[in-house]
């Protein structure tokens, strides 16, 4: 029986979603408690995409499956019992055989969270501590460079290898937190992501909120391809994986 399910996790204190050998991952600890659930026998659950260590996530997908059935809402509450408290099943469905939690996925929508106004150390796990001003128009208009079909080598990390860097971005905005100002967060919708790309964009829009680059120089670096051409890697902590879409 194969089950897809959606969750939530706080990644600041794991070494990223996927499971890796003596260290502490989101997929090792809801596959630690699958193994208890279906009787020792392990289980693997394959997700939508892998997160980096400190990144977060509201809507993760994955796909898992057991021998035996179980009912859904019993094996969300089962799951959520042996979890940590800093990651939490949201809801559990069977679907055909055929699905496939990574393969099947139409677009993902990530964000990023910065904090342009006084250091906060209470939301420095969750929000990038800038602590200055950037210029928020000019930042607008670098991001509508990036939407479309492009080659993203300039926007990868460096020793990535891939049979191709060519992604399409559905769609961007910027945004400002109506109770802060000071909070903005960028949203980037596309059809794929490589590793590190989301927050290589994002430190490329700082640097040009901070008057080293102009919003037009993201066409060249664009088609330039070159990773050194761009800018820096933003911080792991401001990152989310909001949803993914089928």
């Amino acid at each position: 029986m194969r089950y897809f399910m959606t969750f939530s996790y706080d990644g600041s204190k794991y070494n990223g979603y996927q499971k890796q050998p003596r260290l502490r991952t989101i997929q090792g600890e809801i596959e630690k408690a699958l193994k208890q659930i279906n009787a020792g026998k392990s289980v693997s659950i394959v997700a939508s995409g892998r997160t980096d260590a400190g990144v977060h996530a509201y809507n993760q997908r994955a796909h898992f499956d057991l021998d035996n059935e179980i009912l859904c809402g019993k094996l969300k509450q089962g799951i959520n019992s042996l979890i940590p408290e800093d990651i939490y099943v949201k809801s559990i469905y069977e679907v055909d055989d055929n699905f496939h939690a990574r393969y099947n996925v139409k677009a993902k929508e990530y964000i990023y969270k910065i904090n342009m106004g006084t250091y906060n150390p209470i939301e420095k796990d969750y929000v990038y501590q800038y602590n200055k001003k950037l210029d928020i128009p000019e930042m607008e208009r670098a991001l509508k460079y990036f939407e479309g079909t492009h080659n993203f080598k300039s926007f990868v990390k460096v020793d990535e290898e891939k049979e191709s860097y060519e992604r399409t971005i559905i769609q961007t905005s910027l945004s400002r937190n109506v109770q802060n100002v000071n909070h903005i967060t960028i949203s980037i919708l596309g059809t794929g992501f490589m590793r590190y790309m989301v927050r290589n964009i994002v430190g490329m829009l700082i640097e040009i909120g901070e008057g080293k680059y102009r919003s037009e120089d993201v066409i060249k670096i664009l088609e330039d391809q070159d990773r050194t051409k761009a800018g820096i890697c933003a911080p792991a902590c401001g990152l989310y994986l909001k949803d993914v879409y089928y």
